[in-house]
Parts: C-alpha cells; sequence; structure tokens
C-alpha cells in the first residue's frame, strides 16, 4: 500500500512529525545501494522533463507558464517521490522505531 502521508503509516503511529522523519531517513540510509540508485534515478526521471519545460518556458518568457511549470513542480515531485520512499522503506520501519524510540 502506498501512503501519501507519513501519519499514516502504521509503523510510525504516535511518532511526532519531527520523530517520523527521524525514523524515515534513517530507513532510507539503510536502503541497499541498488535500491537508492534506482529510487535517485525515478526522481531524476520525475525533475528532468519538468526542468526542461520550466528552462523552455523561461527562454520564452511566459510568465504563466513558468508559474504552472513551477507550481507542477512543487506539487508533484512529492506526491510521486514521497509515497515510493515510504514504500521502500517500509520493511525497515518498525525496526528503527524500536531503537530509536524504545516503549
Amino acid at each position: 500500500m502506498l501512503y501519501l502521508n507519513s501519519q499514516n503509516i502504521p509503523e510510525l503511529a504516535g511518532l511526532n512529525f519531527a520523530q517520523r522523519m527521524q525514523v524515515i531517513r534513517q530507513a532510507a540510509d539503510k536502503l541497499p545501494v541498488p535500491t537508492k540508485i534506482t529510487l535517485n534515478i525515478i526522481k531524476l526521471l520525475i525533475l528532468f522533463p519538468l526542468f526542461l519545460l520550466l528552462a523552455r518556458a523561461f527562454l520564452n518568457d511566459d510568465g504563466w507558464v513558468i508559474a504552472g511549470y513551477s507550481l507542477l513542480l512543487i506539487i508533484g515531485y512529492p506526491l510521486i517521490t514521497r509515497p515510493l520512499t515510504f514504500a521502500l522503506c517500509r520493511k525497515q520501519l518498525l525496526q528503527i522505531r524500536q531503537q530509536l524510540f524504545p516503549q
């Protein structure tokens, strides 16, 4: 299951935002290298076309188009990459939570 928000991840229930981000960061750091590379390639595949569109809009001096592509970049990038990161890190979340915040 893909989660858009870290609050909805059952393994992180009861933690505040800073604690959830700490667990997610450490889980992402512990991902195997091929998985990290794949995740970063996916991020580049998302960013590259959007930046090309943004650059083209800058060259044409289209103010509203620049704003539209910028908004798409700001909203679209996290909507795609965060659920992917959460899904890839999910296996380690409970273990890292128990290490960082023992009950």
